[in-house]
């Protein structure tokens, strides 16, 4: 074993996608099966249809052929592409699911925060869930008393720690479920992208915590989509795309090989409708988002300064007399740098039709050199939320001669580019 703490060899996990789900079948349902089941296999002869073709399921590698170590101590980042396999890696780590193929050696106690309220029994209390918690990751009563005041107050739910978990809002169930992984005291700590559920406050914090128990020389595993964080965080990144390892080493290399990955792979153009950007329980509104430059072409790379187009395509299931929508413009760090609303705009949207497009122009792209990313949201003032996805269309901006000046703004003038008049006055 030596300083290992994780080794992965050959992994692989494959998932079969498309297929029905079985219902519970009964005496009845079996014996009719096996009565119809000559006269389906001759309609599906006299159809050219092999018999249970239609029943064949499709099937996706999310991981494949995954190899790597992680030493005792290391702090190693996890970044992709959503449905890059992220998840899935750590669901094997956390022996949550099994392999397919290879194998998975985790030499440690591993605490894992892979979403809102994961391990917790909504009927169990806060406190009785702490307890639970710790008894599955082989502690003693005695050890999680010790940690117990500082979880509370870390989750800052002193208030609720005897209520049923079932009546907590999702920002609670994250603080405990990040307080439990984080302070009883595993060798491993498993965190997936669920930070971006808490405020800016709590992020910070957990941030903060996550430093700490690197600190400590106990090992962190870090799923986020949030460059800052992993540069701050991590020694090694391992850069995941279709289920393979394309990069494992430092840091900087890795998120640059990343930015630059998502900007060859985008155009411009991207169907929303599947997208796995979208945030649960929202509903497809947005359909379809296109980037146009002054030229009229849909395009991912735009000038400063130039004309800037956002085509968004939706659809409603039923007219909507106050509808809005709303683009975040965030840097690759996923800081907001500026935001579009219609809201702020002043601009009443009445949608009467099913389908229809909302268009947002920018006659002056204010953006110094760089990578950004569109955030997009849809609802209404009385449920603003309706649909939104996180990050989901990647742009690149070049230099132009934003100033009028022949000189060429960079990237650390900072992200927006300002015009202004100087003179000296006596």
């Amino acid at each position: 074993m030596g300083n290992v703490a994780i080794r992965v060899e050959g992994l692989g996990k494959m998932y079969r996608i498309g297929g029905r789900q079985e219902r519970y079948r009964t005496l009845r349902d079996t014996l009719t099966d096996a009565f119809t089941a000559p006269f389906r296999r001759a309609s599906s002869l006299l159809h050219g249809q092999a018999y249970g073709a239609a029943n064949l399921n499709e099937t996706i590698w999310a991981l494949k052929d995954v190899s790597f170590e992680v030493k005792h101590g290391e702090v190693v980042g996890i970044i992709g592409r959503n449905g890059a396999g992220k998840s899935t890696l750590l669901k094997i780590l956390s022996r949550i699911t099994e392999p397919t193929e290879g194998y998975a050696d985790v030499y440690g106690r591993v605490g894992s925060l892979l979403e809102v309220g994961t391990g917790f029994h909504p009927e169990l209390t806060g406190r009785e869930n702490i307890y639970l918690n710790g008894a599955i990751l082989g502690m003693s009563r005695a050890e999680i008393d010790r940690k117990f005041d500082e979880i509370v107050a870390f989750a800052e739910i002193e208030k609720f720690i005897d209520t049923p978990v079932k009546h907590y809002s999702s920002g609670m169930g994250l603080r405990l479920g990040f307080a439990v992984a984080a302070h009883l005291e595993p060798e491993i700590l498993v965190v997936d992208e669920v930070l971006a559920v808490g405020d800016a406050q709590f992020q910070k914090k957990c941030l903060g915590k996550m430093s700490e128990v690197a600190g400590e020389g106990r090992t962190v595993l870090f799923v986020s989509h949030n460059m800052a964080a992993v540069l701050n965080l991590c020694d090694r990144v391992a850069v995941l795309d279709r289920g393979n390892v394309r990069y494992l080493g430092e840091a900087n290399e890795g998120v640059a090989r990343y930015v630059n990955n998502m900007i060859a792979q985008s155009d411009g153009d991207v169907d929303l409708r599947m997208h796995s950007a979208r945030r649960k329980g929202c509903t497809p509104i947005l359909q379809r988002a296109r980037l146009l430059g002054e030229d009229g072409n849909v395009r991912s790379q735009f000038l400063s300064g130039e004309s800037w187009r956002i085509e968004m395509s939706c659809f409603l299931d039923a007219p909507l007399q106050d509808f809005q929508i709303g683009i975040g413009v965030d840097d690759w760090f996923q800081s907001r740098v500026f935001s579009l609303t219609t809201l702020t705009a002043g601009a009443k949207l009445a949608p009467a039709t099913h389908t229809f497009k909302v268009v947002c122009v920018v006659d002056d792209l204010p953006l110094a050199p760089g990578h950004y990313t569109l955030s997009l949201s849809a609802g209404t003032s009385h449920a603003p939320l309706l649909d939104a996805l996180d990050h989901a269309v990647t742009f690149y901006v070049e230099a132009s001669d934003f100033f009028g000046s022949g000189k060429l703004p960079s990237a650390n003038l900072g992200r927006v580019l300002v015009r202004s008049k100087w003179s000296l006055e006596e």
